[in-house]
């Protein structure tokens, strides 16, 4: 059905948008990144996904990591955090589906 396959492409398959702009609101451990995906966006990624998204996004530079512990209040977790070159990314990505939506509205 298309608008199944639509529905796909703009959620699984550019799922990096979706974590970057949770990310651009505060950092977040894994598997906060897929509760809130789910709380605000409406489908749910695979767990693997998600972690595989990271990890690209983590290797091409648009976030980094860093292991927090207890002392500062929160469980020992690795916290993603947004960087200068994934804040400008998601910027380009918002543009483009502004750009698109704005053609076929």
């Amino acid at each position: 059905m298309p608008l199944d396959r639509l529905k796909k492409k703009l959620t699984t398959e550019v799922l990096w948008i979706y974590i970057l702009s949770l990310l651009s609101n505060k950092s977040m451990y894994a598997y906060e990144v897929k509760a809130e995906i789910e709380k605000n966006f409406s489908f749910a990624p695979a767990r693997i996904t998600s972690y595989i998204v990271l990890y690209n996004l983590e290797k091409g530079g648009y976030v980094t990591s860093e292991w927090e512990d207890s002392e500062h209040g929160r469980p020992n977790r690795k916290y993603y955090i947004i960087t200068d070159s994934g804040k400008e990314l998601l910027k380009k990505g918002k543009e483009f589906i502004n750009l698109v939506v704005s053609k076929i509205g």
